[in-house]
């Protein structure tokens, strides 16, 4: 242990740059998601995450939102363990034969109105793995999908816009958007 502590301090703290993320931006994605949210979701967004068989690289990405430095919460988003006290689902990954049981349980257990966002390559058209023996593909083939949000992985803007348009598709419903 000793050794590994003189080789920390002979070396010095070896740590990437922070992220250079466009703050107008984010700060204007903020002030359309906080409008939504006041005018139609009573101030607060509750998104149930689920991997439906991903590699975790979406996972980094949705994990940053969360980070200080985009900071969703002070948007009114919010992360929540239940699919009973979600507004929405946010999918990732193609999707699993072994999780395709859990994911239609985890859509009916969101109440009304819920709306399901499809989140990186593999959830939106089966990325790499497509459908075989072992997957299902998208995530529309098991459950209905409102936005999809390309990217391997989508980054943390990208995801808030997807999330941006989840929320005008519920107050407009069309066809399922694709956010670039």
């Amino acid at each position: 242990m000793l050794r590994i502590l003189n080789q920390a301090l002979r070396t010095g703290i070896m740590t990437e740059p922070a992220p250079t993320a466009d703050e107008a931006e984010l700060e204007r994605l903020g002030i359309h998601i906080r409008r939504y949210l006041d005018g139609y979701f009573s101030g607060s967004l509750a998104i149930r995450q689920v991997d439906a068989g991903s590699c975790n690289g979406c996972e980094l990405e949705i994990h940053a939102l969360n980070n200080p430095y985009h900071d969703i919460e002070r948007f009114g988003i919010h992360f929540v363990a239940s699919p009973r006290h979600a507004d929405a689902l946010l999918v990732t990954g193609p999707v699993t034969r072994h999780m395709e049981t859990a994911l239609r349980r985890t859509w009916r257990a969101t109440p009304a109105p819920k709306f399901v966002i499809a989140a990186g390559t593999c959830a939106c058209d089966g990325g790499e793995f497509g459908a075989s023996y072992a997957s299902c593909g998208a995530v529309e083939t098991v459950i209905p999908v409102d936005v999809k949000i390309p990217g391997c992985p989508p980054t943390p803007v990208v995801l808030l816009k997807g999330i941006l348009a989840a929320m005008r598709h519920v107050i407009t419903p069309v066809v399922p958007r694709v956010i670039s």
